[in-house]
């Protein structure tokens, strides 16, 4: 059997399983452990605390520091509401192409990367290859966050990761971060003709919401010399504000939700300490003036770190290699790839796949695709071994 034949064929069973972020991955972890550890790979499995999702950290060759990571994420988004001709989680091919929720993002990776475990094992790596194959990446990087944690501190660490986000196999060396937060007022409620009586939680939401339009404007001038990010800025989108019953009721509860997408981690912490002040100095001590148990609190719903753009960077020197490519971009999209840049890694991403069949009816890859990145992996496993 071909490495794409291969490829093909471990693709279909991970499309079978359904891991929509809401359900659990524990069958696909469970398939790639089984198949990375029949050729010889040490597995490790780290489960969350539901006991219902984990990511699979495997390693061929070497148990010494300075190897490549390839990465990419389990989970997938709904299917509901949309529009398929065929069976989403049935995978079928037509003109080239391979469909089904995940053949793109990022299952398709993840089969190509698997697929060519023997092929690493057979070429006695001197530098060893590492598999992270995450949860929950569409809800937040919930589980590249917790792989990290645990990553921290060990001396084996690779050094290098290639993220396998669906590019058309471009090199792609920086993108935004992207920061979701839910905001809770507390009022207390009363008739709407005594509203000094009240605490009107929508009026203190929109004054929320208008200190964070005003932090807009501040991003929009700390924009780092020579940023390549379209817009050059970090931004913040405000998604929805809810509160209220009826016009004649103080309303006692209301709801932000709210988005940041930081060009570098300075100007989230920027935002988020401006907002800590504003609430402590002056939203809360208003408030609590007229009732002591109001109160405003923020869910962080996931914080995922950009991919920096670096002068050197020894990941994109690599790729470029291997893959004969002349030129990297940015992606407006977020990924895992700032969290492994954060423990010290270089970090690319470059993946089989367009980003704008991702999410989408009918999702697919193209087998030319899939077989470029067979090709840039084939040489990986040479270069390894050399």
């Amino acid at each position: 059997m071909t490495d794409l034949a291969a490829t093909r064929s471990l693709l279909g069973d991970l499309i079978a399983i359904p891991t929509i972020s809401a359900d659990s991955n524990l069958e696909m972890i469970a398939m790639l452990a089984s198949y990375l550890g029949d050729q010889g790979a040490e597995v490790e499995i780290q489960t969350d605390d539901s006991g219902k999702k984990a990511n699979l950290l495997a390693r061929i060759g070497p148990d010494e520091p300075g190897g490549i990571l390839l990465s990419g994420h389990s989970d997938v988004v709904p299917v509901e509401d949309q529009a398929w001709t065929g069976d989403p989680f049935g995978m079928w091919e037509d003109d080239g192409k391979l469909f089904g929720r995940g053949t793109c993002d990022m299952k398709g990776f993840i089969a190509a990367a698997t697929a060519m475990a023997p092929r690493f094992a057979a070429n006695d790596l001197r530098r060893p290859v590492h598999f992270a194959f995450t949860h929950d990446e569409e809800v937040g990087c919930l589980g590249a966050r917790n792989l990290t944690e645990i990553l921290k501190g060990r001396e084996t660490l690779p050094s290098i990761a290639i993220i396998g986000e669906p590019t058309e196999m471009r090199i792609i060396e920086g993108h935004k971060g992207c920061c979701e937060y839910t905001t809770r007022f507390t009022g207390f409620e009363g008739h709407g003709s005594r509203p000094e009586l009240g605490v009107n939680a929508v009026e203190y939401a929109v004054r929320y919401v208008s200190r964070l339009l005003d932090l807009r404007e501040h991003l929009r001038h700390r924009a780092p010399p020579g940023s390549l990010f379209e817009p050059p800025w970090s931004t913040i989108n405000i998604g929805r504000l809810t509160g209220g019953h009826v016009h004649n009721v103080i309303p006692g509860r209301a709801e932000v939700d709210w988005e940041m997408r930081p060009v570098n981690d300075g100007d989230m912490d920027f935002v988020n300490d401006n907002l800590r002040t504003f609430i402590a100095r002056t939203l809360l001590p208003e408030m609590k003036r007229v009732f002591p148990d109001a109160d405003i609190t923020t869910e962080v719903i996931g914080e995922v770190v950009g991919l920096e753009p670096m002068d050197s960077n020894t990941a994109r020197d690599l790729v470029a290699y291997l893959t004969g490519a002349n030129g990297t971009d940015l992606v407006s999209f977020s990924t895992e790839a700032g969290l492994f840049q954060q423990l010290g890694m270089s970090a690319v991403i470059c993946g089989p796949g367009s980003i704008a069949q991702a999410h989408k009816p009918d999702e697919f890859i193209e087998l030319d695709q899939l077989d470029q990145c067979l090709t840039m992996l084939h040489k990986l496993a040479d270069q390894l071994a050399a």
